[in-house]
């Protein structure tokens, strides 16, 4: 399947950018003071299609220092294997003590069991990830028969309008960013079709008056979709 449009022809900000696994390395000491609620796990309480209660062990891709599982013990008393590809993130979600296995690895290659799962969760994620084959054919690997795929990822149109990849701020250096890609929509659906999902749900969120009551200085976003759940279930 094809790529996204390249990020670099609608970047505004030309920050010193670094690829995944060294970005969030650094980003660790201070990425849950970073990322709000509103961004993703706001979008995850929208979700309507997954009986939570029914789940009995979840994968949880590209788990970083543990936000979404800390989310989905709220939902149920299930098992929960993180994979990511940072050690910091890891010793971060080790300490949390929350996933019952923790694995150093790509979300696109995961080295979990396979058919052991009926849920798979992956957020923000994607848009680190030069395509979306990858991580979807993995999903559709971890799944069983049935069961549940969720993605929760920044929206294009926010990456595209507003020039902004994901960063954040070191000290003494400014603002780094990590090497971003976009991925329109109907990427998503053309890979995760070909892996095998059919469309169950999907959520957008805005940058609305709670979005900026966390973050005042994107008021010139009002409005603007800053990121999307995707429900995929097997066809």
């Amino acid at each position: 399947m094809g790529t996204g449009p390249d990020f670099a022809r609608f970047d505004r900000r030309h920050y010193p950018t670094l690829r995944a696994r060294e970005g969030y390395e650094a980003w660790a000491p201070s990425y849950e003071e970073t990322v709000e609620d509103v961004m993703d796990l706001a979008l995850l309480e929208r979700i309507r299609s997954v009986s939570w209660e029914r789940v009995r062990r979840a994968a949880d891709l590209g788990c970083g220092s543990g936000r979404t599982a800390a989310w989905l013990r709220t939902r149920g008393d299930f098992a929960v294997d993180g994979v990511d590809l940072t050690p910091a993130m890891l010793e971060r979600a080790r300490a949390r003590g929350i996933h019952d296995r923790l694995v150093e690895g790509d979300v696109r290659d995961s080295v979990l069991p396979g058919a052991a799962y009926d849920l798979v969760v992956c957020v923000l994620v994607d848009e680190h990830l030069p395509e979306l084959d990858g991580l979807y054919l993995e999903a559709r690997r971890l799944l069983g028969a049935a069961g549940a795929f969720v993605v929760v990822g920044i929206h294009p149109f926010f990456v595209m309008s507003a020039g902004m990849p994901t960063h954040f701020d070191v000290a003494g250096t400014g603002p780094v960013a990590i090497e971003t890609f976009v991925h329109l929509p109907s990427e998503h659906v053309a890979a995760a079709t070909a892996a095998g999902f059919a469309l169950r749900e999907m959520h957008e969120a805005l940058v609305d008056d709670e979005f900026l009551r966390r973050k005042p200085g994107w008021q010139p976003y009002r409005d603007w979709p800053f990121s999307a759940a995707w429900v995929w279930a097997p066809a």
